[in-house]
């Protein structure tokens, strides 16, 4: 079928990394996969961070010209047969789906959508309002986390909840080196440097590093840029140079290329969606030391591809560290349990058979049409 594809929070095609972007890109590709034509239909962003109400009036005044645009070349063109909408939440409503799904009689599918009945009240009432009713049109909600599904179970209206677990191109990691038995052993973190959840995180991270016996090898690979730079480096201040490589921001290959020369993957996560850097270094063969929050469970099993400690337990943390730079015989077990759970279950092609199987059939019946 032909997909328009739409996701309010960052396109695909925005210039800054992150795991929306890529998350975004992973979708449209399954979505080819399982034989859809797929088109971004808009790169227009809802996403506001400040409930500034004359700010919200601007981006919803962008909407309605964006939509009037999308209609009339649609009405020039021939329109889609579904729309398809990654990742609205309050902060980020799809403001163009759910009026072109009316006027064109479109399908309309929703994946790791959001829905926090507890901003039904407050300076975000209106956009929470307004995502709320476009899920309540949705054919099916595809679910990442049990988070998302979770928030989505009390919604009316007609919707199917589907698991969709976190899945990545496993392709580029095809061939990982055999790690060798001496020297440092070489942890690896890949994350943006912004203040809020991510700087948490790195803060816990050097904490539990500080905290480890001095006689233990290791070295630490930090992959990452941002607005929190300074603050980053300061919480490592005081930590032995040597030990430290600071990379930057880096390509998709170069990512790829030190995820393979890597032993231990470790960040804490704190309030992570799920962590699709935690899924690329299961691919490389990597295990994962990470908490137990957000939605990391649903891709680091505890005990199988990884160690979680508990969340905001750095004592925690850092014991489990210790334990994993000490014993490479569970290190290694570990990365090739990841790397078989990635490559055999979290790949493009899984998704794409999810996908199609539940998006057969709806585009003759839309759920808000039967409502």
């Amino acid at each position: 079928m032909r997909i328009a594809f739409y996701a309010p929070i960052k396109g695909p095609d925005h210039p800054v990394p992150s795991g929306d972007r890529a998350m975004a890109r992973l979708l449209m590709a399954a979505l080819r996969a399982g034989g859809h034509e797929v088109g971004l239909v808009s790169d227009l962003r809802s996403f506001t961070a400040t409930s500034d109400p004359v700010r919200q009036a601007a981006t919803e005044a962008s909407a309605q010209r964006e939509r009037e645009t999308i209609a009339a070349r649609w009405s020039r063109d021939g329109a889609p047969d579904l729309w398809f909408t990654y990742h609205p939440f309050y902060k980020a409503p799809d403001f163009l789906g759910p009026d072109l799904v009316r006027r064109f009689d479109l399908a309309y599918v929703t994946a790791e959508a959001s829905h926090a009945p507890k901003r039904a009240a407050g300076p975000w009432s209106r956009w929470h309002g307004a995502n709320e009713a476009a899920l309540q049109m949705a054919d099916v909600h595809f679910c990442l986390t049990p988070d998302d599904r979770d928030g989505l179970a009390g919604l009316d209206g007609a919707a199917r909840l589907v698991d969709l677990p976190p899945f990545i191109d496993a392709e580029p990691f095809g061939h990982v080196r055999t790690r060798g038995p001496a020297g440092d052993v070489d942890l690896i973190c890949v994350a943006m440097m912004r203040p809020g959840d991510k700087l948490m995180s790195y803060a816990i991270l050097a904490e539990a590093l500080h905290r480890l016996p001095g006689t233990l090898p290791w070295r630490l690979t930090v992959i990452g840029d941002g607005p929190a730079v300074p603050d980053v480096r300061a919480l490592f201040a005081n930590l032995p140079r040597e030990r430290l490589v600071w990379r930057g921001e880096i390509s998709g290959a170069g990512i790829v290329a030190a995820l393979a020369r890597a032993d231990l993957y470790v960040w804490p996560g704190i309030n992570e969606a799920f962590g699709m850097a935690y899924l690329e270094a299961g691919a490389a063969g990597l295990p994962t030391l990470a908490m137990r929050c957000g939605g990391i469970p649903s891709v680091v099993r505890d005990g199988e591809t990884g160690c979680l400690t508990p969340a905001g337990d750095v004592r925690a943390y850092a014991g489990a560290l210790a334990r994993l730079i000490a014993n490479r015989t569970e290190r290694l077990r570990l990365g090739a349990a990841a790397r078989r759970f990635v490559t055999g279950e979290r790949t493009v092609a899984a998704a794409a058979a999810i996908l199609s199987r539940h998006l057969a059939g709806i585009v003759d019946r839309p759920a808000w049409r039967r409502a």
